[in-house]
C-alpha cells in the first residue's frame, strides 16, 4: 500500500511537471516554434479539431511558420482558426499553403510574456504541493489507523517531501529555460 501511495505521488508529479512544460513551450518567444500553434483549434468538416488533424506545421526559418493543409478547402477555415487563437499572428494564404511570420518582441511584450510563463510555473508548483498534502493526509490516516507506525509516517513524510523538491526544481528548471528564450532578442 505505501509503495502505491509514493509510486502514484510521483507519476502525479511527474505529470504535473509535463504539463506544465507543455504549456510553457506554447508560449511565444522571438522564434518561430510549431508548438506556438498547439493551441490552434479550426473548424473545418462540420466540427472542432486540433490544427495537427487538418494539416502540417514546420519552421523552415527562425522567424516564419509554414502550415500546409491536408486539403485545400480548409485554407480559409485554418487561418480562421489561427487569428481566433489571439497568437498575435497574421497568417498569409499561399495556395495550400499558409505562411505566418514571426514578428519579433518588443520589451514590453517580453516581461509580459515572463509574468505569464512564472504564473504558469506556479500553478504547476501548487498542482504539486497539493498531490504532496494528498499524499501525506493518506499518510496520516494510515497511521491513525495503526497501519503504520510513527517512524514510518516519519520516513514517508519526508520521501514525499523529497520528491515535492525535486519536482518543483525541475519546474524552476524549465522556467529559467524559458524566461531566458522569451527574453533572447
Amino acid at each position: 500500500m505505501l509503495d502505491q501511495l509514493k509510486k502514484d505521488a510521483a507519476d502525479r508529479m511527474h505529470k504535473s511537471v509535463d504539463a506544465t512544460a507543455k504549456e510553457l513551450a506554447s508560449v511565444r518567444t522571438g522564434k518561430a516554434s510549431v508548438h506556438l500553434l498547439d493551441s490552434v483549434k479550426v473548424e473545418a468538416y462540420g466540427s472542432v479539431m486540433p490544427l495537427n488533424q487538418v494539416a502540417t506545421a514546420s519552421s523552415p526559418e527562425p522567424r516564419l511558420l509554414v502550415v500546409s493543409a491536408f486539403d485545400k478547402t480548409t485554407v480559409g477555415d485554418i487561418i480562421k482558426g489561427i487569428q481566433k487563437a489571439d497568437l498575435g499572428l497574421n497568417p498569409i494564404a499561399d495556395g495550400a499553403t499558409i505562411r505566418i511570420p514571426i514578428p519579433a518582441l518588443n520589451e514590453e511584450r517580453r516581461k509580459e510574456l515572463v509574468k505569464h510563463c512564472k504564473t504558469v510555473a506556479e500553478d504547476g508548483k501548487i498542482a504539486i504541493r497539493n498531490i504532496r498534502r494528498d499524499a501525506n493526509d493518506h499518510i496520516k490516516k494510515a497511521q491513525k489507523d495503526k497501519e503504520i507506525s510513527e517512524d514510518q509516517e516519519k520516513d514517508l513524510h519526508d520521501e514525499i517531501q523529497k520528491m515535492t523538491d525535486e519536482h518543483t526544481k525541475q519546474i524552476d528548471e524549465i522556467l529559467v529555460k524559458k524566461e531566458a528564450e522569451v527574453m533572447e532578442v
